[in-house]
């Protein structure tokens, strides 16, 4: 039988994620495989967890690696703090507010959208209306709009609910490790991220974190946790000091997250945003030459994931396609209303270097037309 792992390429993944993986971090995958409750992995996830909370700036006890990606978080944030009939808002500018909508639709929430163009921010100011209109259980919104490319300003919302009854929910897939994340100064009370993004490790784990107001609507439920394998009351027993157990740990994929939370700490929070910021500033720049413009104003763009606006005169997928087969380099389409507007470059993690620039745009300036 043809083995088909040999033939995967070395590819320069500038998408909107999975990001390059450092070869410290593969190394760590490679590891011999421990059993899920051996002594010594668990002072593995005991290293995990107080990782997780200085990349998140968080002092919440509740602070795990969810088995599943970035949607599984998302998912177990939902499904662990909504009861039937709880008003739910979800500020909505991109196709990631749209996922929160319908699940927290499916779950039988009572759901209001409050809805912003897309490539523009959540107005502070249009969420305080809303509020003030409504009493909320749980206000959602996503801090970096993977499909857009623009950055909300989650910390300006989050300061709406202090010393309210409101949880602030927080999708930080694409944000945490690119761009400062502070859970506890921003009031947030549940969060999600992603291992694929800018924390350059393969996709297959959720950091997520519960405020101690998140845990207390948890364990006040009237209604058992819908989601059996998401339940964070029956997970918690594993992550903490009673090691229950509850579903076979992922071993391999935590060693790999052990190993990218030490790279990132090793580097430097701030030093990480830096690098993102310069490399996005040179993408910016080396786009604008070849007569390329952003989707998103510059107070509101992320650095990790660029929207390109595409010219009228350019076949954006074959050009994806060029990139691909020919130069070994992966971009990402639009999605929605933006699908074959845009282009979706991430500068994420290990993506996020010069060389990763440099390459991008040598490549693009042989394959865009001239005039």
């Amino acid at each position: 039988m043809k083995n088909l792992l040999e033939g995967i390429e070395d590819v320069l993944l500038l998408g909107p994620g999975p990001s390059c993986v450092p070869q410290e971090v593969y190394d760590a995958l490679s590891c011999k495989t421990l059993g899920h409750l051996d002594p010594y992995f668990m002072t593995i996830m005991d290293g995990i967890r107080e990782m997780l909370k200085q990349v998140l700036k968080t002092e919440n006890a509740l602070t795990v690696p969810m088995s599943g990606t970035g949607s599984a978080g998302m998912e177990a944030c939902f499904v662990n703090l909504i009861e039937p009939g709880d008003k739910v808002l979800i500020l909505i500018n991109g196709v990631f507010g749209m996922r929160m909508s319908d699940v927290a639709a499916r779950l039988g929430a009572n759901v209001d959208i409050l809805e912003f163009a897309w490539g523009t921010p959540v107005l502070p100011e249009a969420v305080e209306k809303k509020i003030r209109e409504n009493a909320y259980r749980i206000v959602a919104v996503v801090h970096a709009e993977t499909s857009t490319g623009v950055m909300n300003p989650v910390a300006e919302i989050g300061k709406l609910f202090k010393g309210s009854g409101t949880l602030y929910l927080v999708d930080t897939v694409t944000s945490l490790g690119g761009i400062d994340v502070r859970m506890d100064d921003w009031g947030i009370d549940a969060l999600y991220s992603g291992t694929q993004k800018c924390l350059s490790c393969p996709p297959g784990l959720a950091p997520l974190s519960f405020s101690e107001r998140a845990v207390a609507k948890l364990n006040g439920r009237k209604t058992k946790v819908p989601n059996w394998y998401l339940d964070l009351s029956l997970i918690a027993n594993y992550w903490g000091a009673k090691r229950v157990y509850h579903h076979t740990a992922p071993v391999n994929m935590l060693y790999g997250l052990y190993q990218a939370l030490a790279l990132l700490l090793e580097e430097g929070l701030e030093k990480a945003f830096q690098r993102h910021r310069k490399n996005h500033l040179a993408l910016v720049g080396g786009l604008k030459e070849l007569g390329m413009e952003m989707l998103v104003e510059e107070p509101w763009r992320l650095p990790m994931l660029n929207t390109v606006l595409i010219p009228a005169d350019v076949d954006e997928l074959s050009i994806r396609k060029r990139l691909r087969s020919e130069f070994r380099i992966e971009i990402g389409a639009g999605l929605g209303p933006l699908a074959g507007k845009i282009w979706r470059i991430g500068l994420m993690g290990h993506s996020s270097r010069q060389e990763s620039v440099s390459r991008l745009l040598a490549a693009l300036k042989i394959l865009l037309p001239t005039t």
